[in-house]
């Protein structure tokens, strides 16, 4: 079978302009300066993003790609493909995996092949995601197969995050007033974990190593009863920062197959550009 793959720009997919290529389909979320929008991914990259924030004082939004751009996709790739994917992030950050549903509602007469699956996640774990999906399709495992098989992983992934600024998560509407005073004035940094495809303080610290150090426990404890093949470092433009810390990382671990991504421009938006995480999937040793 023919299989597309359709997800939103809060992935980790190289050249979004080359959207299509491997049978991967990005629809671009938008970002609002005032009144002008841009597409993510493909008219704004995060450097001009942070430059933006640093120097335009003007509200900026996000928004979720429309019911109709999915619905107008979801037609298109009908013709050429046997079955679509629609692999989004977590519902509970963004109304993307919504728009895609309520779309694949409206043809389920004329299209029914469409399954629409929310990530719980974000970033580069929802890249891989797809792209187990992807082996799995190769291996022969039917759609059905598939859907299981990703809605099953999903529940294995873990991922822990250190915002970059207190003020973005304020402004983004992501933290409370006087959450954001107590963290501005006493220059505390939350380490938000993502569970159930829902934020949660895991910690709080008062340096950016400890931070790191409380992200690197958190692999420690899952290694004591899993399995864990992969980890993503995940970063805004602090990618240096990242690199330093995934060597450190790879030369504790050296089992353990690393690589650094950044979060991209929407996340950027919320979150800030010093922000580092880590995600992983694990399995049963």
């Amino acid at each position: 079978m023919r299989i597309a793959w359709v997800t939103d720009s809060t992935a980790f997919v190289p050249n979004q302009s080359e959207s299509g290529k491997e049978d991967i389909y990005v629809v671009p979320m938008s970002i609002l300066f005032g009144e002008k929008e841009y597409m993510d991914g493909i008219d704004l990259s995060p450097e001009e993003l942070f430059a933006k924030l640093r120097n335009e004082k003007v509200e900026v939004k996000t928004s979720q790609p429309s019911i109709g751009r999915f619905k107008e996709l979801f037609e298109q790739l009908s013709r050429d493909y046997d079955y679509i994917f629609s692999i989004h992030v977590s519902s509970h950050f963004s109304g993307t995996f919504s728009s895609a549903y309520q779309a694949a509602e409206l043809l389920k007469d004329t299209t029914p092949n469409i399954s629409c699956i929310d990530s719980k996640i974000l970033s580069n774990p929802l890249t891989e995601l797809i792209q187990y999906g992807k082996r799995l399709s190769e291996e022969g495992t039917d759609p059905l197969g598939i859907k299981e098989a990703i809605e099953e992983r999903i529940n294995s992934c873990e991922t822990y995050v250190m915002v970059g600024s207190l003020e973005q998560l304020h402004k983004s509407g992501r933290m409370g007033g006087l959450s954001f005073f107590l963290g501005s004035v006493l220059k505390i940094k939350p380490m938000l974990s993502i569970e159930d495809g829902k934020l949660k303080v895991e910690d709080k610290v008062r340096s950016i190593k400890k931070g790191l150090s409380s992200m690197s426990h958190q692999l420690n404890l899952a290694l004591a009863n899993r399995r864990i093949g992969k980890v993503s470092v995940l970063h805004g433009l602090n990618q240096e920062d990242a690199l330093e810390w995934m060597e450190q990382l790879r030369q504790a671990y050296p089992e353990i197959e690393f690589g650094a991504y950044p979060l991209g421009a929407v996340i950027g938006v919320h979150a800030g550009e010093n922000t580092i995480g880590i995600s992983w999937f694990s399995e049963s040793k």
